[in-house]
């Protein structure tokens, strides 16, 4: 009988990735293993500290997201690189992207690829974040705004985490008024729907 169950909650496991079918645009979450990823976590009160766009290049799927600069990551590894490899992958609420739109979204990304990463998460274009990039993506190519966006105070800045990653990238001179967007902040927007999850 424990055999049994084990098999079935081995395969719930692997069926969601397996039955999911990406489409460009779509929006995945993770909780990523980086030296920042407790900060994020604890800041926006959230699980979620990593994120990307997925968009379909060359016939194969890739996450389009801002790491040591913006790059193209097949899915596989970046879901491999996350917490327990659990992920959360959101698209548009009852929108089909047009083949227009779609063509508008990878135009645009295109602009940010390569780009540095920001680690002061400033809302200019020099060096990118992993949200703020999907956002811009978004609110760019298709003129929508995914998620709310906040300014550094906003966040709970009280943990020892997020106290030291804000002195050593800021010092005395926190940007309290820098407008930010968060993962959680662009999961928990009306116009995604989830898709697909392993969490």
């Amino acid at each position: 009988m424990r055999s049994i169950v084990m098999f079935i909650l081995l395969g719930a496991s692997f069926m969601s990735i397996a039955n999911y079918t990406p489409k460009d645009g779509d929006i995945i979450f993770q909780s990523s293993q980086s030296r920042q990823s407790l900060a994020v976590e604890q800041a926006t009160n959230s699980p979620y500290s990593h994120m990307g766009i997925i968009l379909i290049k060359n016939g194969k799927t890739y996450v389009f997201e801002a790491a040591n600069k913006v790059v193209y990551t097949p899915l596989n590894s970046w879901i491999s690189r996350g917490k327990n490899k659990k992920y959360i992958i959101k698209r548009l609420k009852d929108h089909n992207l047009s083949k227009n739109e779609v063509n508008n979204l990878k135009k645009i990304a295109q602009t940010f690829e390569n780009k540095p990463y920001d680690i002061w998460f400033g809302w200019d274009d020099r060096y990118i974040y992993c949200s703020e990039l999907v956002w811009k993506i978004y609110n760019r190519a298709l003129k929508l705004k995914i998620g709310q966006l906040q300014t550094i105070k906003e966040f709970n800045l009280s943990s020892p985490a997020v106290k030291q990653k804000i002195k050593e990238r800021y010092g005395n001179k926190i940007p309290y008024q820098e407008t930010v967007i968060s993962p959680v902040s662009m999961f928990n927007s009306p116009l995604l729907t989830t898709v697909d999850k392993q969490w």
